[in-house]
């Protein structure tokens, strides 16, 4: 689906940003020492991926607060994919995911490194303890890439607001879901309220908001812009969600089935389990959340969730959500290329066709 010519400059202008960043941070970090190179080629490899989809609501959010198209902006609405490179990197040690876009986890490959020169200690403990310090980084990094953007201090301080609630409600939202794994019995409600916290206010309701902040936006717009970005969100999350389940690795980047394996209780599951006989319920339980689950389990627990009508009312579900955006759109105040591309990342965001 093509974007906006805008929206795909804007994603170049990001890349750019980014690039010029981390070129400027290496130096640093390699005049403390060689041995820190494997931190800038970790962060690197994973910054390479990406759809870059929160700049973007960052960005027409300012447009459509009326900001014009500078490069400062770019600058700023950049440093959050610093803060979501930094949120994957943790959560892949706290799921023990082995990939991410496609290539090792961050984790995983600082394992490697410390089995390939038979250092002392336990491997996968020195992996995951330089993937949570990479992590702290890229989350102190994403807060020096925004002071940094070039933007007044007016500006940076309305936004500041924002920025930091998103990064407090991102992390509450992944405690939540860390906690509902660990839950037995959970509810599709307990389900939507990780969802909305963990990826629909911090994927694009808020970066929507912090674009509006930035450029002076009034609360009526903010309202709208919530009213449109919330729903939106919480469709593209429970798209993923199917996707964890029924994607195809070389479009998601991850094993298919990884989500089963990791336990994840997904709203997916929890409409499944809703639905489910008392023989399929006890199936679920007892292949959710086996990380030696093999392709069959996998294959079985598809069925399930496809046999009980769980799929079909998750399905039913994002329709819902992303008519709710579309309906809040068609009367936000905005006009221009700003709800064109708007528009156009609505559809994006709920069929994942980036």
């Amino acid at each position: 689906m093509p974007f906006s010519s805008s929206t795909s400059q804007f994603r170049k202008e990001v890349d750019e940003a980014l690039h010029a960043f981390v070129g400027r941070q290496a130096p640093g970090l390699l005049a403390i020492g060689e041995d820190l190179r494997p931190m800038i080629t970790a962060l690197t490899a994973l910054l390479s991926g990406g759809k870059r989809l929160r700049p973007a609501f960052c960005y027409w959010g300012w447009r459509a607060a009326g900001g014009e198209d500078v490069p400062e902006i770019a600058t700023a609405a950049a440093s959050l994919e610093l803060l979501q490179a930094s949120a994957l990197v943790h959560d892949d040690v706290m799921d023990a995911s082995d990939t991410r876009r496609g290539q090792p986890s961050v984790h995983r490959r600082f394992e490697a490194l410390h089995a390939e020169h038979a250092w002392r200690g336990d491997a996968a403990t020195f992996g995951e303890g330089a993937a949570i310090l990479l992590g702290d980084l890229l989350l102190a990094w994403s807060g020096e890439m925004f002071e940094t953007s070039g933007l007044p201090e007016d500006r940076r301080a309305r936004g500041r607001r924002v920025y930091d609630l998103m990064r407090t409600e991102v992390m509450c939202g992944q405690y939540l879901d860390m906690l509902e794994s660990t839950r037995a019995g959970g509810t599709v409600e307990s389900a939507l309220r990780v969802v909305d916290f963990k990826s629909a206010k911090y994927t694009i309701e808020r970066p929507l908001h912090l674009g509006a902040a930035l450029a002076g936006g009034s609360d009526e717009l903010t309202a709208s812009l919530t009213g449109y970005g919330r729903p939106l969100g919480m469709a593209f999350q429970l798209r993923d969600d199917v996707l964890g389940v029924f994607g195809d690795p070389s479009e998601t980047g991850k094993p298919a089935g990884d989500d089963l394996r990791e336990g994840k209780r997904t709203v997916l599951i929890a409409l499944t389990l809703e639905r489910a006989t008392p023989e399929q319920a006890s199936t679920v339980d007892r292949l959710l959340g086996d990380p030696d689950l093999s392709e069959l389990g996998v294959t079985d627990l598809r069925e399930i969730i496809a046999e009980t009508g769980g799929l079909a009312a998750c399905e039913t579900m994002i329709d819902r959500f992303a008519t709710e955006a579309r309906t809040a759109l068609a009367a936000a105040p905005v006009t221009g290329e700003a709800r064109e591309a708007l528009t156009d990342l609505a559809t994006a965001a709920t069929a994942r066709t980036f």
